[in-house]
């Protein structure tokens, strides 16, 4: 079986292993591959294996010995996977691995809002503390999290995990998504958009990208927010409207954002949220601790093993 990863320094800089996949052919690993190469390196692959790297029906078409599409990420949009349905080509992901990794990032952002921890020691390494009159100083207004409101746009598995963090912290949690506009889970109370978005203090986004989702953070949205809200998008970055996100942020009509994916990666170097105020950015990192990155690695594994044996599990096109 000969297996082509197109684009694995991603997934693996070099502190993981590909030895699990190569126990199941000859394995070839490309860090990254440039369009005007994919079908050069995929030629005579039975597997093959992507993250970010497209691939359309017209590369597809040209790969006839193709067995198998194996994913590197949960998302699979890079991929004609109706395409490769009609040949016969199952294309499996990788769901539910980075979990509690994004939601721990989601209390990150929130927690260098509220505490503002790096901005004071840069302060105190700088020598403003040695300099000070007093025991302590604060350079901003700091905040509690303990009986503040977060609202989640968005309730599945990993707007749940944001839930159980957030009423450990003692939080007031609200959610909404598709299916649930009312009722509770637990401690949790479901509500309308327009509701959650007027009380909560912290508004994090966990919702899938689709047409409906699309651009859904805009002016209206934004408008609609608490004037010390913050909001934190660890989903999808075309969910938000980033040129409404950085003017809001701009004239205070919200206290600040935290963002670890943007509309397009990598980003243009003039993406207008560079220079808006109170926005904290992060490159795509909340999937990549080295423990969430092995899971990774683990789940890709045992779809190569299910394939090999005969039984594809974690097939997106079925």
């Amino acid at each position: 079986m000969k297996i082509v990863i197109l684009d694995g320094y991603a997934e693996n800089p070099g502190d993981l292993s590909w030895d699990g996949v190569r126990a199941f052919g000859e394995v070839t690993v490309y860090d990254r591959t440039p369009a005007e190469k994919i079908l050069e390196r995929a030629q005579g692959a039975d597997i093959l294996v992507t993250n970010k790297t497209p691939l359309t029906k017209d590369t597809l078409a040209l790969l006839p010995g193709l067995k198998m599409i194996a994913l590197l990420s949960t998302g699979y949009n890079v991929v004609d996977c109706a395409w490769a349905k009609e040949h016969g080509i199952p294309v499996s992901n990788i769901p539910a691995y980075s979990t509690e990794s994004v939601a721990q990032l989601v209390f990150a952002f929130i927690l260098a809002h509220c505490r503002q921890v790096e901005r004071h020691s840069r302060s105190v390494l700088a020598g403003d503390w040695a300099a000070s009159r007093d025991f302590c100083y604060t350079l901003t207004p700091l905040t509690d999290i303990e009986g503040k409101t977060i609202g989640l746009v968005g309730y599945g598995s990993i707007g749940k995990a944001v839930a159980r963090i957030a009423l450990a912290f003692g939080m007031r949690v609200l959610a909404t998504s598709r299916s649930h506009t009312q009722g509770t889970d637990g401690q949790v109370q479901f509500c309308a958009l327009d509701t959650l978005l007027q009380e909560s203090d912290f508004v994090s986004l966990h919702c899938p990208l689709t047409p409906e989702t699309e651009g859904l953070v805009n002016a209206g949205f934004l408008s609609k927010m608490k004037p010390n809200a913050f909001l934190i998008n660890t989903s999808r970055g075309p969910v938000v409207d980033e040129a409404a996100l950085a003017s809001a942020l701009n004239q205070g009509q919200i206290a600040g954002a935290g963002l670890d994916v943007l509309g397009k990666e990598p980003p243009e170097a003039d993406n207008p949220l560079f220079t808006a105020k109170n926005c904290l950015i992060t490159p795509h990192i909340a999937w990549a601790s080295k423990e969430t990155r092995q899971r990774l690695m683990d789940i890709f594994t045992d779809n190569i093993r299910a394939f090999c044996e005969g039984h594809p599990q974690n097939v997106v096109n079925p």
